[in-house]
């Protein structure tokens, strides 16, 4: 994180003086997503924008550009995979206010004493950005007939038995 950039924000006092931040983290700081990146390099940019909408709603306005290392589950190469988020957050104080919450808003529960981490904030959205199965834009798909051998076919059938049983009794 950049030095003059604060690791934790009071939520309340950003959304009445409706400030904002930005800055930037090294890949290699987010702890809890590097278990998903193939490797650490590179940095995340972002930006958080407090405020209130028209309905009065506190929200904080996530911007995030990044571009993670992953393995190609196809190719099992290195690629980028740029990431570019936009997601408004309405701050509630409690889970009962959740579904006083206007649509397009996902909830971010603030901690009683109103103050959130930077890095925290920036590292869940990642962590929901990457895919279950990475693949590489312009990979092509592997596709392959596999029959079955010899061996396989010659195998004989576990219920070929009970199907003789059966037509006998008939």
């Amino acid at each position: 994180m950049s030095a003059d950039l604060p690791g934790i924000l009071d939520a309340w006092r950003m959304v009445t003086a409706r400030r904002g931040v930005e800055g930037r983290l090294p890949l290699s700081s987010l702890t809890r997503l590097q278990g998903s990146l193939l490797d650490t390099e590179g940095d995340v940019r972002f930006a958080l924008e407090f405020d209130r909408d028209s309905l009065q709603v506190p929200y904080v306005e996530l911007r995030i550009d990044a571009e993670l290392p992953l393995e190609c589950q196809r190719s099992m190469n290195r690629f980028l995979l740029p990431v570019h988020i936009v997601q408004r957050l309405g701050l509630i104080r409690d889970e009962a206010d959740e579904a006083a919450l206007p649509p397009g808003y996902e909830p971010l529960l603030v901690p009683d004493d109103g103050m959130l981490r930077t890095a925290e904030l920036v590292e869940d959205e990642l962590i929901l950005a990457v895919p279950v199965v990475p693949v590489a834009p312009g990979t092509e798909e592997v596709e392959r007939e596999w029959p079955a051998s010899e061996a396989e076919q010659e195998r004989a059938n576990p219920f070929a038995a009970l199907s003789a049983i059966k037509n006998k009794s008939n």
